[in-house]
């Protein structure tokens, strides 16, 4: 392996590759005991169902990968269950994915993706809860431009060194292998997000932490303790939305 190429991609995304490791446990940890969680990965089973044209996860590779989400997320197996029985049925609700940009305090920068059935009542809600919030919404590409869309793999071992070798080995176009904590975190371009974690698992990977594209931001800013308050209060409140399915940020001491 060219030596030079080596080191481009391992200094790459290194400092986010800690970065996510910490956010993952805290995630996980959310995840686990929310159940507004597991009522937006109901939708988002559904959708993935319907729009990939069956209800089975072998015949239908968006709602396979979405349901390897789900349980990442632990989400009960009934809930997943329920949402590829509506899809079965004759439900015809129609969602639409959207994208809000805008500002926190002090140059934070959020990205907001949803998934609704009312575009009306979520472009309504997502515009009250910058504004109340201490926010500002932004028009589109204002703050995406600063953040790049990646394919993310955490799964638990401590050699990131051979984990790339494997990954160059399979062709899959890597960004960055780090590891912390026991932790190897993976970027992929993310059009190869699949193919990398399909090499991964034919080399012995059974259980991934995460898989998931992100949009991860290119640089970050620390916020002092009020400004911090005021910018989790309104990241709390888009994440309460029902119609908010993730929210993106730049601020590093959340």
């Amino acid at each position: 392996m060219d030596s030079v190429f080596t080191s481009k991609i391992q200094n790459w995304y290194t400092p986010m590759g800690r970065k996510w490791a910490n956010i993952v446990a805290k995630k996980t940890a959310k995840d686990g005991a929310n159940s507004k969680v597991y009522a937006k990965f109901g939708v988002e089973i559904y959708v993935a169902a319907k729009r990939g044209g069956s209800p089975e996860p072998e015949a239908n590779s968006l709602l396979k990968f979405t349901i390897e989400k789900a349980k990442q997320a632990q989400v009960p197996r009934h809930v997943i269950d329920n949402a590829i029985k509506k899809a079965e049925g004759k439900s015809d609700e129609t969602f639409v994915d959207g994208r809000y940009e805008g500002f926190g305090p002090s140059g934070s920068m959020i990205i907001c993706e949803t998934l609704t059935s009312n575009v009306n009542r979520t472009i309504a809600d997502v515009r009250t809860i910058f504004h109340k919030n201490g926010g500002n919404i932004a028009g589109e590409g204002a703050v995406s431009y600063m953040f790049d869309n990646t394919g993310v793999i955490v799964f638990k071992g401590t050699d990131p060194d051979a984990v790339l070798e494997k990954l160059l080995d399979a062709e899959v176009d890597v960004r960055d292998v780090s590891e912390d904590e026991g932790n190897i975190i993976v970027y992929t371009e993310p059009t190869d997000l699949h193919k990398g974690i399909e090499a991964l698992r034919a080399d012995g990977v059974e259980e991934f932490i995460e898989t998931e594209l992100e949009l991860i931001p290119q640089n970050e800013v620390e916020l002092n303790p009020e400004d911090l308050e005021v910018f989790q209060g309104l990241v709390d409140a888009l994440e309460d939305n029902d119609d908010v399915q993730k929210v993106y940020h730049n601020v590093s001491n959340v």
